[in-house]
């Protein structure tokens, strides 16, 4: 009991909150730091998702805290020290409700780390979508033909695909497939390159090529990932190839007398509704090819009904557990005749307005708390007048 007290004593204590406050705005620091060399995506991955990292200072490797661990600890801490054992009186109500909304928001941040996803549209005028696509994580889809002209998808997660790397990889078989695909040297950026006979190379060739790795872009959605493919029929027979994000077509099999198509893209994710863009909209500065402002007019099809939604800046569309934000637009060196497309961020975050009613509780509890300290005070100098008198 004396061991479960101290352990208790530990996770409530004062210094322990100031302890993990202090390593948060140590993380906030060296993660901005970081950004001068790597870009937001692998900074926040490192710094802010993790539970363990090493910061790395000249030839030295300082092991910390992620923020993720940081955050757990802060939220054990508030719900030990500033719920379950604070005293439950009139004059802390204020303080304990305060200390709920900063649990909710912490909540809310574990809410949006585990179970979000969020990715792009980009559309033309008159293009439509019923899914957004990832910035930075890739997928595998292997196309199926079917009798009545569609086409069926066979998805390999980026988990799956990431995984396969070096000349090992990994296998996947499928019922429904009548083939085995083995995926290797998966490079998280690459380009393909001609083999020339003066050279030789490490990793499989396919009609002349072969993937050559490149150094990771600072912005990681500038990277382009590749794999090496073997597919092997029921019968023995094989089709080799590689897979490159940005390939202009999909690499084409047929195994058991019947056509599929392989393609390394962008992970998809399916939405409730499907978004056509009816009108892009800029606004240049004055004398100035630099945007002053853009939106889009959209079209948003859903359960057999239309509204028409205009998407700004500061004014996104929330539905069905999704918002759509005014991100960005191109072609940006484009002429005045040539057409644009617009760019809309989607985020799918079970948690999105959580943050808006944290903030409303911890106002709530701090008002409170005010008013109780200043209605104190004022009868204690009401108290103090009279005993003068």
């Amino acid at each position: 009991m004396k061991l479960l007290q101290r352990i208790v004593d530990v996770f409530s204590s004062l210094w322990l909150s100031a302890l993990l406050l202090s390593l948060l705005a140590l993380l906030t620091w060296l993660g901005t730091l970081e950004q001068v060399d790597h870009g937001l995506y692998e900074v926040q991955k490192k710094y802010f998702e993790s539970f363990f990292l090493f910061h790395e200072v000249g030839p030295i490797s300082i092991p910390l805290p992620g923020a993720n661990l940081v955050m757990w600890l802060l939220l054990v801490n508030i719900v030990i020290g500033g719920v379950v054992r604070m005293r439950k009186t009139k004059a802390t109500i204020g303080v304990l409700i305060t200390h709920l909304g900063i649990i909710l928001l912490l909540v809310a941040g574990f809410v949006k780390n585990y179970f979000s996803t969020d990715g792009h549209i980009t559309l033309f005028e008159g293009e439509s979508a019923d899914y957004y696509q990832s910035y930075y994580r890739w997928e595998l889809a292997i196309l199926e033909e079917q009798a009545d002209g569609t086409v069926a998808e066979h998805i390999l997660s980026h988990d799956q695909v990431a995984a396969c790397i070096g000349a090992e990889g990994r296998v996947f078989r499928s019922s429904t497939l009548p083939f085995e695909v083995r995926l290797t040297h998966f490079l998280k950026n690459s380009r393909p390159m001609p083999k020339g006979p003066m050279f030789e190379v490490k990793v499989p060739v396919a009609d002349g090529l072969f993937l050559s790795e490149l150094e990771p872009e600072p912005e990681a959605e500038a990277n382009v990932a590749g794999v090496c493919v073997t597919v092997t029929g029921r019968d023995g027979s094989q089709q080799s190839g590689l897979l490159w994000g940005v390939e202009r077509a999909p690499l084409t099999v047929r195994m058991a007398g019947k056509r599929y198509g392989l393609t390394l893209r962008h992970e998809r994710y399916p939405m409730p509704f499907e978004v056509q863009l009816l009108d892009f909209i800029k606004e240049d500065h004055p004398r100035m090819a630099m945007a002053k402002a853009f939106e889009s007019d959209v079209k948003v099809r859903e359960d057999g009904s239309e509204r028409t939604v205009k998407i700004e800046m500061n004014a996104p569309l929330r539905d069905r557990g999704l918002v759509l934000y005014q991100a960005s637009w191109g072609p940006q060196n484009a002429g005045p005749q040539t057409p644009l497309f617009s760019t809309l961020s989607v985020v799918s975050n079970p948690a999105d307005q959580y943050p808006f009613y944290a903030c409303i509780v911890i106002a709530v509890g701090m008002l409170l708390h005010f008013l109780m300290k200043l209605a104190r005070h004022l009868r204690s100098q009401q108290s103090k007048r009279e005993a003068v008198s």
